[in-house]
């Protein structure tokens, strides 16, 4: 990671709520005495949102990796403060300008007790590459992966790439003996709603194993004792990680029965507590807030790909081809009042494709196009559709999300834009956007600090082989793709930031998306219960590092 890099991630150091030391742990400190990590705990989470499968490969999204990726791991993760680290490798160096040599972890075991080889890394990289993987769109450029010894093995690349050990966090480590054994040597299929044992069934080499899954119920995990980061130590000599023995995940949809459950002790950790709520949980003495500024962010998109825009009054033609007509969507939505009356102030408004803590993101892109329902009129008038059109507009069925979304459906019916709003599950809405089958669709990104996967997965045209893998709208820009191909392979990092800088420039002038907010990440939890938590700009909660009182 550049220095520039890591300076900016350090002024949004991830947040960590502490309890107050006991009087014993104040004494053993000064004293320099060993004191007893305390007993392990169980913690009880609250999400919206269920991981639907725990197949690592199988599926890219946020309410998934929280939970798949407790129990799997990766060559590379990241600290405490977001810093790029090693995990399941201890080392990596370019041996020439097109590979890699990365060194694997010694005594590192797999939750059934077998170990952790070259094999498995070999295994686990080609599933992530291959299809159906959803995660093949971080691997592009990887032509090969090969087994040295034990524990070394070797990426082989079409073109040079500095920024390769980045990319694999979130690629999991998976058992090839095990994979063999239930018959899952492939990533299952999520968006043909595959059923395969890797839904309900995993075994990785994480912190904790999983116990059970039962899909939209409840996720059990249990420590996973032999985990080789247990013994670590940090600067002050203290142990690194937490204390948890057990965690329950359970997905409650309901924004009052999420807080009901909280407040009553039945849970002790709401990762997505309503904005409506968030100013009473503060003044709440029982309950404590962490908060942090998202790196991702929500984005409207649009069908660039059919000539005639299904769901849809005007036929034979796609308004959305028409840069005028996404213009006007722009100036259409008052993202400001969305945040005010929805968010209740918990988001900042932004103009950016990428936000500006992604490296080579410009900062003045943050700002927006102003609100203008009569330019947006102006701007139909002038595509050709003064009366306007009529279109669907997709979004996930969590209340927040509907809310916006009715809110933006509102403001462009009144400019003519006559939106009908259809909300789905989260099983049904995902695949919407890996397959482009969406005319209009609102949907979040969360980024990395590099920008390559995300302009990648995003803006690069569609192929089946990795690119554009969340590019919903099929958008396709020669040019664009030439630098994002770039971008991979550039080793100067003055260079790729102003690579980076060129293709969001071009993002907003042709306006595939529409930029709409980042959010005031929160996660509210039991004081008396939960000690400590670290808080990415990811919004991933990782249980290693919880600490119970």
């Amino acid at each position: 990671m550049s220095s520039r890099l890591a300076s900016r991630l350090a002024t949004l150091e991830p947040r960590r709520l502490r309890g107050p030391r006991s009087l014993l742990g104040v004494l053993a400190l000064a004293l320099g005495i060993a004191v007893a990590p305390a007993q392990a705990q169980s913690l009880r989470i609250a999400s919206a949102f269920d991981p639907q499968t725990m197949d690592p490969h199988g599926l890219a999204l946020l309410y998934h990796s929280r939970v798949a990726f407790q129990v799997y791991e990766f060559l590379t993760n990241r600290d405490e403060r977001f810093r790029l680290e090693p995990a399941l490798a201890t080392s990596w160096q370019a041996t020439s300008p097109t590979t890699w040599r990365f060194k694997l972890r010694p005594g590192v075991r797999f939750h059934d007790g077998s170990a952790f080889t070259a094999d498995d890394a070999v295994f686990s990289l080609e599933r992530a590459l291959a299809p159906p993987s959803q995660r093949a769109f971080q691997l592009r450029g990887v032509k090969a992966v090969k087994k040295l010894d034990e524990l070394t093995i070797e990426f082989q690349l079409e073109a040079p790439d500095a920024v390769l050990p980045d990319k694999l966090q979130f690629i999991a480590m998976m058992s090839k003996a095990w994979a063999e054994k239930h018959g899952v040597l492939k990533a299952q299929d999520f968006n043909a709603k595959q059923e395969t044992y890797t839904v309900r069934h995993a075994m990785g080499t994480g912190p904790f194993r999983l116990e059970s899954f039962q899909p939209d119920v409840r996720v059990l995990l249990k420590r996973h004792d032999a985990w080789w980061g247990w013994a670590e130590k940090g600067a002050d000599g203290r142990p690194r990680h937490g204390n948890l023995a057990e965690v329950s995940v359970v997905p409650i949809k309901s924004d009052a029965t999420r807080l009901a459950a909280l407040a009553s002790g039945e849970i002790d950790l709401v990762l997505d507590p309503p904005y409506q709520d968030i100013a009473r949980l503060k003044a709440d003495p029982r309950i404590a807030l962490v908060q942090a500024t998202d790196i991702g962010q929500q984005y409207l998109t649009f069908d660039q790909a059919r000539d005639e825009l299904e769901f849809s009054d005007v036929k034979g033609k796609n308004p959305f081809k028409d840069l005028r007509v996404r213009r006007a969507v722009y100036h259409a939505i008052n993202v400001q009042l969305i945040i005010d009356k929805v968010l209740r102030g918990q988001g900042v408004p932004t103009g950016a494709f990428l936000s500006p803590l992604v490296d080579g993101s410009p900062p003045d892109l943050d700002r927006r196009l102003p609100f203008d329902p009569a330019k947006a009129k102006a701007l139909l008038g002038e595509a050709g559709y003064p009366n306007g059109f009529a279109v669907t507009l997709d979004c996930v069925n969590v209340a927040w999300r509907e809310n916006a979304c009715q809110a933006m459906a509102a403001m462009l019916t009144q400019v003519g834009i006559r939106t009908t709003l259809r909300s789905s599950t989260t099983g049904t809405f995902f695949p919407k956007l890996s397959q482009g089958t969406a005319s209009f669709v609102e949907y979040g990104w969360t980024a990395a600090p590099d920008a390559y996967n995300s302009l990648n997965a995003l803006f690069r045209t569609f192929d089946r082989t990795g690119f554009g893998t969340f590019n919903a709208g099929r958008y396709s820009n020669p040019k664009i793709d030439t630098l994002i191909d770039q971008i991979r392979t550039e080793p100067d990092l003055t260079r790729r930031r102003a690579m980076v800088a060129t293709v969001l420039r071009l993002v907003a002038e042709d306006l595939p998306y529409i930029p709409l907010y980042r959010r005031t990440l929160t996660w509210a939890m039991q004081k008396k219960k939960v000690a400590s938590v670290v808080q990415w700009p990811n919004d991933t909660i990782e249980l290693r590092w919880v600490r119970m009182r």
